[in-house]
């Protein structure tokens, strides 16, 4: 598995920023995101296979940006077993709290990507950071049962 992208927003309504590494901490989630707080949606993950199948169902090819989500990993398919797992990236250790539910904001992005979304896991996963460090774009990733 590879970490591909990482990205993350300053506000509510404001673009997602794109960025070759980042630091990603127990206190801030990743580094400037407005949503990374200390909590079980602290980070939010997005299969890139499970992200191209919604693609493909609408027949149109959309940036990963329009999710709205932190990272984006290589060759893994998230669903509810891996809940309870953890993404280890370097150092860092991230625990998959959840699914990450797509919102109506998915809508304005594109017409039927939210129902795109809400099958099969596709929006991608909410994780809580145990062990924060710094996220480079191609760093390997690691789904493991043991969080060490």
């Amino acid at each position: 598995m590879e970490l591909v992208a990482i990205a993350f927003k300053e506000g509510r309504k404001t673009p997602m920023l794109e960025v070759a590494k980042a630091v990603i901490s127990t206190q801030t989630g990743v580094e400037h995101d407005i949503f990374g707080k200390p909590g079980p949606r602290q980070v939010t993950v997005l299969s890139k296979l499970q992200w191209l199948d919604a693609c493909c169902e609408l027949n149109t090819s959309i940036p990963w940006l329009a999710r709205r989500a932190n990272l984006l990993v290589e060759g893994v398919r998230f669903n509810a077993d891996s809940v309870g797992q953890y993404l280890k990236i370097g150092n860092i250790i991230l625990e998959i709290t959840g699914e990450t539910n797509p919102c109506k904001n998915m809508e304005q992005e594109y017409p039927g990507l939210e129902t795109a979304l809400a099958t099969d896991w596709r929006g991608g996963v909410t994780c809580r950071v145990l062990r924060g460090g710094t996220a480079s774009k191609g760093d390997d990733v690691i789904l493991s049962d043991q969080p060490e």
